[in-house]
């Protein structure tokens, strides 16, 4: 399964319009090569750097119950029929990189589920985590960069 962006590529700087304190638009995504056996997809982006600086792994969007034919999320919107969960800056929906210090690594990490999960709106990355655990067919990432 490949997760890539037309917005930046793999390991290169996210541009600013993503970002939270600036438009904070979802960046668009391209998701291929999902295995046939999948029956929903989970998008998880946060931000390691920042247990250096906050002491915790920052989540910035949970995306999950994708449909498991979705090819494309576009900019600032979601696949219909998915869910947003909770994020660190306690919002449902995406929230763009928001580094307190130094230059930050954003991972967004995209799973093949053999299920889809039954949680509420507001569910946390740690829910999702719980749910999907031992239903991963696979899983991708795209790594971007976000200085403040």
């Amino acid at each position: 399964m490949i997760l890539s962006s037309s917005a930046f590529k793999n390991g290169e700087s996210i541009p600013r319009k993503y970002g939270y304190k600036n438009e904070n638009y979802s960046p668009p995504l391209t998701i291929s090569q999902v295995p046939e056996e999948t029956k929903s997809l989970v998008l998880i982006v946060d931000d390691p750097d920042a247990m250096k600086a906050v002491g915790k792994v920052w989540v910035h969007w949970v995306l999950w119950n994708i449909p498991s034919n979705t090819q494309e999320i576009r900019e600032n919107s979601i696949p219909q029929n998915s869910i947003e969960g909770k994020t660190d800056f306690d919002e449902i929906g995406y929230g763009g990189p928001a580094p307190p210090d130094k230059e930050h690594l954003y991972i967004f990490k995209l799973y093949a589920l053999d299920t889809e999960l039954n949680l509420e709106k507001n569910s946390t990355k740690a829910d999702v985590e719980e749910s999907m655990n031992n239903h991963i067919l696979t899983e991708a990432k795209l790594e971007g960069k976000y200085a403040p």
